[in-house]
């Protein structure tokens, strides 16, 4: 694992790089320069690793920003994938990649869902209101 500080980045490098994006690059590429580009704007550092290197389940907690309880309960029920060491788990910097994306997209379709409801529920009311 390696991590880059990106404070001292120029802002003038990071435009280059996001025109770059936006121009040259197909849409795999894009994303990833782009989000490169705003980490670095916030002069977050960034950490790059295999995506066969394994973590405990402190570290992985803490990149997920929950509870170990909490994580072991997702471990136990399979929602992320992990081997043991002897007796201690590890889990694959991968699969926590995979859940935490699966985890962004499930927030996203229920923000989604709720939104619809309202606009739903607001629909069935102005109808109701015809009828009477």
């Amino acid at each position: 694992m390696k991590t880059f500080e990106t404070a001292k980045i120029p802002a003038e490098q990071l435009d280059a790089l996001e025109q770059f994006a936006a121009s040259s690059a197909g849409p795999e590429l894009r994303a990833a320069l782009l989000s490169l580009s705003h980490f670095a704007r916030e002069d977050d550092a960034l950490v790059v690793s295999s995506g066969s290197e394994s973590v405990t389940p402190n570290k992985a907690a803490e990149q997920l920003g929950m509870s170990r309880t909490h994580l072991y309960k997702l471990l136990d029920s399979g929602e992320i994938a992990s081997h043991r060491v002897g007796r201690d788990r590890r889990i694959r910097m991968r699969d926590l990649a995979a859940f935490e994306v699966q985890r962004d997209a499930d927030r996203r379709e229920l923000a989604e869902r709720f939104a619809h409801q309202r606009k739903t529920a607001s629909g069935a009311i102005d109808e109701i209101a015809d009828l009477l």
